[in-house]
């Protein structure tokens, strides 16, 4: 059964790596949602202070490093191609190369772990799309499921806010506010799917593994008109609340909902998140996103060979169960 799949895809958001692509990846990334230039400039600025560089990329190419010496060592056999949806190495440009070199039929890991048409959907319309440009010579494409409450995600993330809780003292340690963040979505497009309710199970689990009785979930980096309503509550606006409460504590923060480092982190986070607490006498440390992880690489190559040959165990912590491998048509609509 082994032959069954040629190549393991990984599947990105992407991001800039100099500082003469930010500006045309920002532009890849608004494409068609009428944003004004000004903004697209003022996060171009964001950039500037980390030399234009994101950080998901060197993260991945570690993590692809990783993931190829694990399926070298435990199988299965599958080459590893990384693509992009909105910057190089570009989805369709990878999904060429495969189909150059034969690949009939390859499995997806997408990084995002959750389900919801922004982290799932959209990165099957477009794998689909990039398939349908090349035409009959593309490779099948089948993605692998959400892995939100896979036990080597969940350890994976309880492992980096571990990390982030030993840089306080035991005393603040332990009232410190243990605080997820997940990004934010239009509440319409949250409704449609089970985000929040992934969210909510996976942050449970990774408490429960920390022996955390308490925990919070608060949203970040939303985007749109302020008209629109977007998840809540806001990670700022809470730790305002909490101040104005007189209940602000130290805060761990762990960024449940990015797989990668990126911008939304090292800025949203460690720039205005930490000026805001720096201002209101608050500590607040950040845990790293889960990236290469030794545990999610493991999960990876498991999610593949459960695919491969069913009669693998289909790992999965909680209530919930695994994730399908197949969306049913109406899964995680736009809206």
């Amino acid at each position: 059964m082994t032959d069954s799949y040629d190549a393991l895809l990984v599947v990105s958001f992407g991001g800039p790596e100099r500082p003469e692509d930010v500006v045309p990846f920002l532009e890849n990334v608004t494409r068609g949602k009428n944003v004004p230039r000004e903004r697209i400039l003022e996060v171009a600025d964001h950039y500037a202070l980390f030399d234009g560089v994101s950080p998901s990329g060197a993260q991945l190419r570690a993590l692809l490093t990783s993931l190829v010496g694990q399926l070298n060592a435990h199988g299965p056999d599958l080459t590893v191609y990384w693509g992009n949806r909105h910057w190089h190495p570009l989805l369709i440009d990878t999904l060429r190369d495969m189909a150059d070199d034969g690949v009939r039929r390859a499995l997806a890991f997408v990084t995002s772990p959750f389900g919801s048409y922004a982290g799932c959907r959209q990165y099957l319309e477009a794998i689909e799309q990039a398939r349908s440009e090349i035409g009959p010579n593309a490779p099948e494409v089948h993605k692998l499921r959400l892995f939100y409450n896979h036990p080597l995600f969940i350890e994976a993330v309880a492992d980096r806010a571990a990390e982030a809780l030993a840089r306080l003292a035991k005393p603040e340690r332990d009232a410190a506010r243990l605080v997820f963040t997940a990004h934010s979505l239009p509440v319409a497009m949250a409704r449609a799917s089970a985000y929040e309710a992934q969210l909510a199970e996976a942050c449970r689990l990774v408490a429960e593994r920390l022996g955390r009785g308490k925990w919070h979930l608060c949203y970040q980096s939303r985007s749109g008109p302020p008209s629109q309503p977007w998840l809540g509550p806001e990670l700022g606006q809470q730790i305002v609340a909490w101040h104005q409460g007189g209940e602000l504590q130290s805060l761990v923060l762990a960024p449940i909902g990015f797989l990668l480092e990126n911008m939304e982190l090292v800025y949203d986070l460690d720039v205005e998140i930490g000026a805001l607490c720096k201002r209101l006498g608050a500590t607040m440390v950040r845990a790293g996103a889960v990236g290469n992880h030794p545990g999610l690489v493991e999960m990876i190559r498991l999610l593949a060979d459960e695919r491969i040959d069913p009669t693998r165990p289909r790992l999965a912590l909680g209530t919930h169960g695994p994730s399908h491998d197949v969306c049913p048509e109406n899964c995680c609509p736009r809206d």
